[in-house]
């Protein structure tokens, strides 16, 4: 199983192995047939607890989503974002997928050029790893940039421009060590802009020196 930092799955990692037992009593039944089909979670921000995952189940609908825990231990596959980077299609009937195919070579080689990683998050990466449809003509692509090292804003200016070429809305999460940044807010003039990170989300001035902080 691939894992993050202090050898746990990060945030937007999908995990295979959780049980609708361990749902509370009062959990959705669309969540329980969702666990049932031996569909998988995907990891979210929470403060950590001694040997459980945070995850959330999700549904067909926007409206379908469940915040629930799962055991590390009975994780037996992880996929996180950077394996689903290969499943755009031009010609596909869906605008997130072809979005994805467009923007693949440009992401591709920032990636290359600055030693970066991107991947495939929210209804799109879940569609490419299950198989199971999510997507429809008017879905957004969501998507994360790890940057370990801080980003310039006119690099993060041009990444928008080129977004907003795209068939599609494209929300893209810069993935910094100290938790995650929407690259549109971190392109714009704001002075402090919103970092979601597992303890919560606050306003900084640059996410990056938080860490050192």
């Amino acid at each position: 199983m691939r894992q993050g930092a202090g050898g746990l799955p990060r945030p937007h990692d999908l995990l295979w192995g959780a049980s609708a037992d361990w749902l509370e009593a009062g959990a959705p039944a669309w969540a329980r047939a969702v666990l049932a089909a031996g569909l998988p979670v995907v990891v979210r921000r929470a403060p950590a607890r001694d040997g459980w995952i945070a995850v959330g189940v999700r549904g067909h609908g926007r409206e379908q989503r469940h915040a629930t825990w799962m055991p590390r231990a009975a994780v037996h596959r992880c996929v996180p974002p950077e394996q689903l980077t290969g499943g755009g299609e031009r010609e596909s009937v869906c605008a997130p997928l072809r979005a994805l195919a467009l923007l693949q070579p440009q992401l591709d080689a920032l990636c290359r050029q600055h030693g970066l990683a991107w991947g495939v998050t929210g209804g799109a990466g879940y569609q490419l790893a299950t198989g199971v449809t999510v997507l429809n003509e008017g879905s957004d692509l969501d998507l994360l940039l790890r940057v370990p090292r801080p980003l310039q804003r006119r690099q993060a200016q041009a990444l928008v421009e080129r977004l907003e070429q795209l068939p599609c809305r494209v929300d893209l999460q810069l993935e910094t060590p100290a938790g995650a940044v929407a690259l549109r807010e971190w392109a714009s003039a704001a002075a402090r802009v919103l970092l979601k990170a597992g303890s919560g989300a606050r306003l900084v001035g640059d996410p990056w020196r938080e860490v050192a902080a």
